[in-house]
């Protein structure tokens, strides 16, 4: 009898504890469906509006009213971030360029807005050239100093970009409290990146500034994310999608936390084909392509990379896939060389840290192992704290021979292990 009890009692303890793991289980998660299914509805993505009909009716093939082009130009701008198609973008383009053309007075504006779109397309040369314009007509105008600053951030001309920054520096101005926070990150200082995000949150929610807020709250997630504070992350990617219920950033963002951080493959996936049923772009087809080579589903893997192959090689695309477009070249040995003249093109493009580390890792792959180490000692070590550039950097520095410098990088990537995410996680523990 006693040892009966003694089992009984056993049993109970055996899955009392079971219950207590589980729950503590679920503590840990991060998402929980309920939070967002609403928003993975399937919405029709926006690509009219009345007030785009009443504008696009005003053009004809001579037509000289600037408020049609613009007013269209915005529309288009809209449809292409609710639908992805990188066709409204380009009729964005031509709408402002006519606008452009035809302009006599407050030209500065439209340069401005060109020079944006030709941004958006990472055009950033071109954009600099209307940036420039705008500046001879509009110099300390500080929409036209905002705008140069951000062109010469993409371009990497670090020192330019902070000239122009003290032209327009006032704690008290959304506008240059983004841009105080985007100069922060470049240098590699996540508290103080966050500390102006917060303050530029306080600004969008006490003017109640849609726009605002939609790019503060998605942004502040990213950066959260960054952080290791995954659940204020996920909060803030929630509160975008109050705001806006088909935002495919956000979305995006709470399928990788699902992935990441949850270890939930399947509602990462359920999330990303929500999306992609309104909204679709190259980059979501390649987290599908992560997604299935961690779960070790090779089929799936290919049918996600020949989706976005399809998508990213339209010619209007243009540069805007290229880093995307490298990074998936390197690991295929048949495409190593391909890489290599990517990235090549691409610093043309823009010279930054973050396009220096791909020139690296191509020439690493191509078997130029010497040439690798002098790029990154040249033009990325202390010029970008990016763990993806980090872990470039250690696998240069373990094909020469360089030991030291990959223990301390590894150690640092091994901290980032959530936002390297778990692919990425198995090539750091293999350094």
């Amino acid at each position: 009898m006693k040892t009966n009890l003694l089992l009984l009692l056993s049993f109970f303890l055996i899955i009392s504890c079971k219950d207590s793991t589980s729950e503590k289980e679920k503590e840990k998660k991060i998402t929980n469906s309920e939070d967002y299914n609403n928003f993975l509805a399937i919405q029709k993505a926006r690509s009219t509006s009345p007030y785009f009909e009443l504008w696009n009716s005003k053009i004809t093939s001579d037509s000289v009213e600037l408020p049609s082009f613009t007013a269209v130009a915005g529309q288009y701008n809209m449809f292409f971030e609710s639908t992805g198609d990188i066709a409204y973008l380009k009729k964005a383009e031509q709408a402002l360029e006519k606008a452009v053309e035809v302009a006599n007075l407050d030209k500065e504006k439209y340069y401005r807005s060109l020079s944006r779109n030709y941004i958006s397309q990472h055009r950033f040369k071109e954009a600099l050239v209307y940036a420039d314009s705008a500046a001879e007509l509009s110099k300390n105008i500080p929409a036209t100093q905002h705008l140069l600053f951000d062109v010469h951030m993409e371009l990497g001309n670090y020192s330019k970009a902070d000239s122009i920054k003290k032209l327009f520096a006032d704690p008290e101005d959304f506008n240059y409290i983004i841009r105080a926070s985007k100069w922060n990150d470049y240098k590699g200082k996540l508290d103080m990146t966050i500390m102006f995000m917060e303050r530029a949150k306080e600004k969008a929610e006490a003017s109640k500034n849609r726009g605002q807020l939609l790019w503060v709250y998605s942004n502040i997630a990213d950066y959260y994310g960054h952080d290791g504070r995954i659940k204020d992350s996920y909060e803030h990617y929630l509160k975008t999608l109050e705001i806006d219920s088909s935002n495919a950033y956000a979305k995006k963002g709470i399928a990788w936390i699902a992935f990441s951080k949850d270890n939930n493959s399947a509602e990462a996936e359920r999330i990303l084909d929500s999306v992609l049923t309104g909204h679709v772009s190259p980059d979501y087809y390649l987290l599908k392509a992560e997604i299935a080579e961690f779960e070790n589903d090779k089929k799936a893997k290919k049918t996600a990379m020949a989706s976005f192959w399809e998508l990213a090689n339209n010619p209007a695309y243009g540069n805007m896939y290229n880093t995307y477009k490298i990074e998936a070249l390197v690991e295929d040995p048949a495409t190593k060389k391909e890489a290599l003249a990517l990235a090549e093109k691409e610093i043309s493009n823009r010279a930054t840290p973050e396009t220096y580390q791909l020139l690296a890792l191509a020439n690493l792959v191509n078997g130029n192992k010497e040439k690798a180490l002098e790029i990154i000692n040249a033009h990325v070590v202390d010029k970008t704290f990016e763990p993806t550039a980090l872990l470039t950097m250690a696998k240069i520095y373990k094909a020469n021979m360089m030991p030291d410098m990959v223990k301390d990088l590894k150690n640092e990537l091994i901290e980032a292990s959530y936002e390297m995410g778990p692919v990425k996680l198995k090539e750091i523990h293999a350094l």
